[in-house]
Order: C-alpha cells, then structure tokens, then sequence
C-alpha cells in the first residue's frame, strides 16, 4: 500500500499549472451575468443561457464560478442565501445544470466536469441536494437498451444529415465503442420535460456549441454542433424558446454570449483574439 506520493513526483505535480482557475472577482461575473441574463429574459430564452453559461464556465475550468452561476440564477441577491426565491425553482436548476455539465463531460472531459460538479454542489442547498435524482437513468438493460439505442439514433439522424452515415462509419472505425458512448450521453433522457433535468434537442446542441466554442481550437467540431442547432428547428413539438434558439439569430445569440461571458472569464482569450485582428 502506497500512502504518500514520492518528494519528487510531489514536486513534479505542482508545475505546469495543476489547479483550476479561481474565477473573475464576484464583481465582474456578476456584472456579465446581470448583462447575459436579462438579455435572455427579453428574447424569452433563459433556459438557454443557463445551459450555455453553465458550460462555458465549466469550459473554462473555473469552478468556483460555476457555483456562483447557481447563486445568481436562484437568489435575488447570491452572496445572502436567504434571499433564494423558492425551492423548486432552485432544484429545478440546479438539476438542469447538472444535466448540462454531465453532456459536457463529452465535449470538454472528465476532470473538468468533475470539478464543475464540485463547485456546484459547494453551492447547492441541503433541501435540493436531496431532491435531486439519485437512481441513474442511462444504464443499459436487456429492457431498455432497444429504447436507448433508438433515441440514441434518433438524435444522430438529426444532427449530422446529410453526412449522418458517413460519419457514423468514420467515427465508429476509429473504435466501435465510441458512437454508443457519444449518443448514450448526449440523446436526452425518456420523459421529456417530466424527467428532472432533462434537456430538450435543442438545449443539448446549446450545450455542444457553447463547450466548444469555450474549448477554442476544435473548429471542425465547433461547426458541426452549431449546425445540429440550426438543424433542431425541424425537430417536432418544439417550445418556443427552442425554436428560436435554433434559428439563425438564435444559434449566433448563443455565440455571441459565450464569447461575452468567456470574455470575462478568460480575459486572455479575447487579447489574444485581439491581437491576431
């Protein structure tokens, strides 16, 4: 039994920047997300930033920021508990939070979304820790796997037309696991709206778009999500928020926030940005 690391690989493990980042003072993030959000409360899409803003600050691997996106999303004020508004407001978004963070985990990895789960968990309550589910709703059994490989399907067929099977054979040669894994995660759960947390098709590209657009650097990928938004607009009984956020104003809206709140976040990003122009 190993109980203490070596001196040296102690030492090792202390450079090259192991830690997370601490986030904007409370002050500037505040500031970005008062801005974001009651630009979103006036195109009725505050769903949307919730679940953008939730992964563009796990992105960005800024935990502590994550929590206070909780605080500020279910208080009147997020430095004084006691002005939360109400609980299942508060459980209910802090389920789709967490529902958006564990989608990420595809799109920006494991140990980032563990550390976002982390710094949200930090700032949920004892009352909606408790409410939230605790049975897992995406293991595979002999009765439902038929049901999840079809949703799983479903999602892939309106996202990635025309080039759907083309991709999946691309993809699935690479290591056959991979498509099964992509689509049990990313299709939403069964249920619809019934189901806590759940995200609806348009959301879950909401989701892919903002991660990869925070991630930099992944351009191809980056298109090929923002065009599954584009293409959620065919999805049948959309909301109305969905609707528009897949629409052309919509999906650059979705952009154009993350940039906005990544700008904040990551302020280097946006210099370097600058000094590329």
């Amino acid at each position: 039994m190993v109980a203490h690391l070596p001196p040296a690989v102690k030492h090792l493990l202390t450079l090259r920047n192991p830690n997370s980042f601490p986030g904007p003072p409370v002050a500037k993030l505040n500031d970005v997300l008062t801005r974001t959000f009651r630009d979103a409360q006036q195109k009725k899409a505050e769903k949307g930033w919730l679940t953008l803003a939730t992964c563009t600050l796990l992105t960005a691997n800024a935990p502590p920021s994550v929590g206070h996106l909780y605080r500020f999303a279910t208080r009147n004020d997020p430095s004084a508990a006691d002005t939360r508004r109400n609980y299942q407001e508060a459980l209910n978004k802090a389920a789709a939070m967490r529902e958006a963070a564990m989608k990420s985990c595809i799109f920006v990895g494991v140990p980032r979304t563990i550390l976002s789960f982390a710094g949200m968990f930090e700032a949920f309550e004892e009352d909606v820790k408790n409410g939230l589910r605790k049975e897992p709703n995406r293991v595979a059994t002999p009765e439902n796997i038929e049901a999840i490989k079809a949703r799983g399907q479903a999602l892939w067929d309106t996202i990635y037309p025309p080039h759907a099977v083309k991709l999946y054979n691309k993809l699935g040669g690479y290591h056959p696991d991979f498509i099964g894994t992509l689509r049990r995660c990313l299709s939403p759960m069964p249920g619809g709206d019934s189901e806590q947390g759940n995200l609806s098709r348009a959301l879950g590209s909401v989701v892919g778009t903002a991660c990869l657009r925070a991630e930099e650097h992944v351009g191809p990928q980056l298109t090929s999500h923002v065009f599954g938004l584009l293409k959620a607009r065919n999805v049948e009984g959309l909301s109305e928020e969905d609707y528009w956020l897949a629409t052309d104003e919509g999906t650059e809206w979705v952009i154009r926030t993350v940039d906005e709140i990544l700008d904040v976040v990551k302020p280097e990003a946006s210099s370097a940005l600058g000094a590329k122009l």
